[in-house]
């Protein structure tokens, strides 16, 4: 383990503790919340973003890389042919000779995940941050050990920050600490889609309209909804961008106008989006989406694309009540919701909506999301200090 990175200079010469993240998403897949979030903290301090481990037949050692966002990518390589207790021990101890390592005198730890948290066993953070993106113990193939892990951060935690409004609403009574923070968005970013990108050439060819998707396509994706849409309008093209995870590929509707086009980086998201008639959010309406709140509702509308979306709560809530995006459930209304959006593509009415849809992401960045949290962390940091010298008192 090499102990010496490369960090900005003002990562460097700063007096903010660095900030160790347990997370269970791969800082190279899907750039997300995790990845919008963790390069801002590390504009100001050092950032170690810790990976699931990968299992081999080598010794036990950390593998760690700079981003360039001066993120330090820390994935464990863990000796294979043990049982997953041992195994996070065996991370544990690698974790504490990194913090030795590295010089880490005052740190604060930030978990993604609960089913990970043994790894933390050897830590003794400033403040424990669990930002609580997804109700992970909801998934297809979520560990039996999640709820009780969870209960275990909940102790631990002096901060709680939640993905989005209806799950926050499923936490606060757990912990006096937990504050919502739904998705954001980069509106520059998507804003781009606005003007005149080059068509992307493995969708340049399709005819139009085009209805398109990009995210992870897993339990969460209404399959049979897109399968009887697209049947139902051949003369509709559905543009599917994400990786299939969790689900057999072979279980994904196909057809003459159903395009899947694999993962596409964060950057290159505002061409496909720039030659899209309306942007969808098919979501299943089952355990693993009662309280997603997507981060794409924002992009998608910061892109200029009409956007409609099934029933999802944190969609609803600002984006239908404010009349920004049509929710619409089951395939008769969903339909129904998709030609209504591409009618009024380019109408007086097209256009008053996309202007409040404009007006409400004003209010929103991903910069005033970490500035928020970051208040928060140093809020709870000085509460601790003080929080020992009130215990003595009271003996």
């Amino acid at each position: 383990m090499n102990p010496t990175h490369l960090q900005p200079d003002s990562v460097r010469a700063s007096d903010t503790p660095a900030l160790l993240v347990v997370a269970h998403l791969r800082w190279d897949f899907v750039f997300q919340r995790p990845q919008h979030l963790m390069t801002r903290a590390a504009r100001s301090r050092r950032v170690y973003y810790i990976e699931e481990p990968r299992f081999t037949s080598e010794a036990d050692h950390l593998v760690m890389r700079t981003d360039p966002s001066g993120v330090v990518v820390v994935t464990p390589h863990i000796e294979e042919g043990h049982s997953a207790d041992a195994s996070q021990a065996r991370t544990a101890r690698l974790l504490e000779g990194m913090v030795k390592a590295e010089g880490l005198p005052e740190y604060d730890l930030w978990v993604y995940t609960p089913f990970e948290l043994p790894i933390t066993a050897g830590l003794s953070p400033r403040v424990t941050v669990y930002d609580c993106m997804d109700e992970l113990a909801q998934f297809r193939g979520a560990p039996p050990e999640l709820r009780t892990r969870e209960d275990q951060l909940f102790e631990q935690a002096d901060l709680v920050f939640t993905g989005g409004h209806r799950l926050y609403e499923a936490k606060r009574e757990r912990h006096a600490g937990a504050y919502p923070f739904p998705s954001s968005v980069e509106v520059e970013h998507f804003a781009q889609a606005r003007k005149g990108l080059a068509d992307p050439k493995d969708q340049a060819a399709l005819p139009r309209p085009r209805l398109g998707f990009y995210g992870v396509i897993d339990e969460r994706f209404d399959i049979e909804l897109i399968g009887e849409l697209a049947r139902r309008r051949p003369e509709w093209q559905f543009v599917l961008l994400g990786p299939v995870v969790k689900i057999d590929p072979a279980e994904l509707p196909r057809g003459e106008n159903l395009h899947y086009l694999g993962m596409k980086s964060y950057a290159e998201l505002p061409s496909y989006l720039a030659h899209w008639d309306v942007a969808l959010l098919p979501f299943a309406l089952n355990e693993a989406t009662e309280f997603i709140s997507p981060t794409k509702t924002p992009e998608y509308l910061a892109a200029g694309v009409p956007v409609v979306s099934t029933g999802i709560r944190d969609v609803i809530r600002p984006y239908g009540e404010k009349d920004l995006a049509r929710i619409a459930d089951g395939v008769d209304a969903f339909e129904v919701a998709c030609a209504e959006a591409l009618a009024e593509r380019g109408t007086p009415a097209g256009d008053a909506r996309r202007d409040r849809a404009d007006a409400h992401l004003s209010t929103l960045s991903w910069d005033r999301t970490w500035a928020d949290m970051s208040a928060l962390i140093e809020r709870a940091a000085a509460e601790r200090r003080v929080f020992p010298l009130a215990g003595v008192a009271d003996d």
